[in-house]
């Protein structure tokens, strides 16, 4: 191996796939350089301001705007009448009710007309020369509100009798969803040695990202062409939706994002404020800039879970599953977004079957619309949701069965021979060792000496609890994702993709993998992601895919970069293209020493060189990838708490975590996820609740009501990986980017369950806050008194 073959190998070890290679944006955003969606002004912009109703449910009789129009500043001020030529914010599911008919969709413009259905649902539009004078302005929006009674639980929308939010959904009801064999599994409960029966509340979470919403939107007269820079989770998915709405040509709609602080789902999606500003841009001809208060994104940012749910899980003698029935409520809020009814219906049939050998699965469920905020993806959208039905059915009937809980799903967890594995909710695994991930936590855990820990606790005056959570997640199917690559003038080389980063950290992997595939300089890699006209396809970041997806479509590029190099290579080594093999970032002449690298060969192309017909005149790739299928990243998480009974204080005193994300690219980042994730699972556990009065008025408003979890909540966590490679993508890797959650929330749960069993309770719902959990407490010392 001559010098240059051996750097370039040396180089791949440092800074490719699997290496703990630091986040390359990092240093940018630590100094304060990073760009976002606010940072940006734009010369002569306006500013713009929502008028938001106060009332959650009520008839719109009248908008006086006449005060409102005569301040200073004020540019406009636009209502529902203004934006009649706009498409309404759709749903695009294909979901059908159980007799086979649609959904039912609430049609929403972007602005309110006739009806205002929650409490921040937008009527009006303000546009100023600054934002003070937008704000004032806004304040003097008068709305004539005629008061409608108003429901906020999802089973209280749905009984008779209920406030109805549109005139022809009767019942509220968005989608009457079914999945399973309703007699097989009924059968099956019926004639159980064993049934455990729970009913689950699986929380409204407020997403409250590090950045607000923010966008400014941008029309061009001489080309008639529109940009909105917003943050966003994919810049192709956004364009596709806004052209639907714009009612505007492809190449009439240009998305731009920078960076972006925090997402969880929640700007995925186009808000009403972005069809507001398109509009008011191209009728003031100038930009016109949105930005959202907190105060704002609490009412105006789409919300998470939020489900009622009863859950049964049939066993025989031995403990073995026979039947899974979940049935219940999905809030939907006042409309849907995109993919709101998904999970309530569909993600929870693919992960509730987790890791364990269940033969029947039936989910009935109903999505139903109320006085709320809309309720949408939130991380992980569905998955902690199925995988905490799971968990928490597995240690009640272990409890009431007698059976060790670890035990119990040893018995039940599907093994390595059984793969590849068809269960009962349609999904095929194709890889994982789930027995041996179990026996790797409870080893890393220490479940031995809990009893001792267990001991310990109770001498200082504390009740401790030890939480299994084995879990198992459906990432998003296969969708187009671009995989592109230019050799830039300056020696740089960029990747182009249609996911995008909005705290991931995609630089450095994708980089790894380009460097692995090609052996270009780790530090000579850029990454553009942000600009929908860059871009011939994308999916966007969701459903904890982009590793798998912009991977898949980087390691395809790679390939077909390969192939020009090949041609191009043999006639600058004046050989045959058959000849020609490329290793380590060279192209070489097989069985000779003669060989140019990548890097070089792309330096000749920009100097200028002849090349025959036939032959490519560059390396540059812009290939879209078909996708690749959903992957199945796994993983058992052991939480302990320690619940101080004379406050109902619970704390998360010791967490280990073994997780199967298939290939790890980078080991730094995919640790940095699952912390994430984990903090926010307990956040949902332990502390955080979105609370409506019975007349829809927002209690938990603000971070003074919303309790979020700090680095005080949080232990040090004990995090390794027990990676089995997948079968069905080219890097092997799952995803990981929501599994924390899906982790935290079981073994949180289980561990505050288990330390309560103490005091003879079954149950607690989440959050369980310092007040509910000394309420069971006290609740359960006085029927047993």
């Amino acid at each position: 191996m001559d010098d240059r073959t051996q750097d370039a190998a040396l180089a791949m070890m440092k800074f490719g796939i699997g290496q703990p290679v630091p986040r390359t944006e990092d240093p940018m955003l630590v100094r304060g350089e990073g760009h976002y969606t606010d940072d940006l002004n734009l010369k002569g912009q306006a500013y713009a301001v929502m008028v938001r109703s106060r009332d959650a449910h009520g008839v719109l009789r009248g908008i006086d705007a006449e005060a409102a129009r005569g301040m200073p500043g004020v540019l406009a001020v636009y209502t529902a009448a203004d934006l009649k030529a706009y498409g309404p914010l759709k749903n695009t599911m294909p979901l059908k009710n159980r007799d086979g008919s649609p959904l039912k969709v609430g049609l929403r413009h972007a602005l309110a007309e006739g009806k205002v259905r929650c409490v921040g649902d937008p009527v009006a539009c303000v546009v100023a020369e600054t934002l003070a004078q937008a704000r004032d302005a806004a304040e003097a929006v008068s709305l004539d509100v005629e008061p409608l009674p108003a429901v906020t639980l999802a089973s209280e929308g749905a009984k008779p009798g209920a406030p109805q939010l549109y005139d022809n959904i009767p019942g509220n009801l968005a989608l009457d969803y079914h999945y399973g064999d309703a007699d097989k599994t009924a059968a099956a409960i019926a004639g159980a040695a064993h049934v455990v029966k729970l009913p689950i509340r699986n929380t409204r979470m407020v997403v409250a990202a590090m950045e607000p919403r923010a966008a400014i939107g941008e029309y061009g007269k001489k080309d008639e062409k529109w940009t909105l820079h917003s943050c966003s989770q994919g810049v192709f998915g956004m364009k596709a939706s806004l052209v639907d709405i714009l009612g505007a040509k492809p190449d009439k709609v240009r998305v731009l994002t920078g960076n972006v602080g925090g997402s969880f789902g929640m700007k995925a999606a186009v808000y009403p404020e972005y069809i507001c500003i398109l509009h008011a841009a191209k009728e003031l001809g100038r930009p016109v800039k949105w930005t959202d208060d907190r105060s704002g994104s609490f009412v105006s940012d789409h919300h998470g879970r939020d489900h009622e749910m009863t859950a049964e899980l049939a066993l025989d003698k031995d403990g073995h599953f026979l039947a899974l029935r979940i049935t219940g409520y999905g809030n939907m809020g006042a409309w849907l977004n995109p993919v709101s009814p998904l999970m309530a219906t569909l993600n929870t049939v693919k992960n509730v079957a987790s890791v364990y050998r269940t033969p029947l699965i039936e989910v009935s469920s109903k999505c139903v619309y109320t006085n709320t905020t809309l309720v949408s993806a939130y991380r992980g959208a569905g998955r902690p949701e199925g995988n905490y039905y799971m968990e928490r059915l597995i240690d009640t009937a272990a409890r009431e069965m007698g059976i060790d809980r670890i035990e119990l799903r040893k018995r039940n967890l599907i093994r390595p021979k059984d793969l590849p594995y068809h269960n009962a909710a349609a999904m095929t695994y194709d890889s994982g060792d789930f027995p041996a991930v179990l026996k790797h936590a409870v080893e890393l855990a220490d479940v031995k000496g809990f009893a001792k820990r267990k001991r310990e606790s109770r001498k200082a005056g504390k009740v401790r609890g030890l939480g299994v959570g084995c879990f198992l997640e459906v990432t998003a199917p296969a969708s187009k994702e671009m995989g592109g690559i230019r050799f830039e003038p300056d020696g740089s080389v960029t990747i182009i993709t249609g996911t995008l980063d909005y705290g991931q950290g995609h630089a450095s992997p994708f980089a790894q993998v380009l460097n692995t595939r090609l052996g270009i300089p780790f530090d000579r890699i850029r990454l553009l992601q942000g600009d929908s006209d860059e871009l011939i396809a994308g999916g966007g970041t969701g459903g904890s895919r982009s590793i798998t997806a912009s991977g898949a479509a980087i390691a395809e590029a790679s390939d077909l970069v390969i192939d020009r190099g090949k041609q191009i290579a043999a006639h600058v080594l004046e050989a045959s293209a058959s000849d020609i093999e490329f290793r380590n970032g060279r192209f070489v002449i097989a069985g000779t020493d003669r060989a140019i690298g990548i890097m070089d060969l792309a330096e000749k192309l920009r100097s200028g060189i002849d090349l025959p017909e036939g032959v490519p005149h560059s390396l540059d790739v812009k290939h879209a990838s078909d996708g690749v299928p959903s992957a199945f990243p796994n993983g058992c998480h052991i939480c302990e708490v320690e619940i101080d009974p004379t406050t109902g204080v619970t704390e998360v005193v010791k967490y280990s975590a073994v997780n199967d994300f298939g290939t790890v690219i980078n080991p730094m980042l995919v640790e940095g996820q699952t912390h994430g994730g984990v903090v926010q699972g307990i956040g949902q556990a332990l502390m955080e609740n979105t609370v409506y009065d019975a007349d829809g008025q927002l209690l938990s408003g603000s971070f003074m009501d919303y309790a979020m979890p700090r680095a005080h909540n949080v232990p040090n966590f004990v995090v390794e990986n027990h990676p089995v490679p997948a079968k069905t993508n080219p890097l092997g890797t799952k995803g990981c980017g929501e599994a924390g959650c899906a982790g935290g929330l079981t073994s949180v749960m289980n561990a505050v369950a288990d330390a309560l069993a103490d005091f003879g309770i079954r149950h607690i719902d989440m959050p369980a806050s310092p007040s509910r959990v000394w309420a069971a407490i006290r609740d359960a010392e006085a029927k047993s008194a």
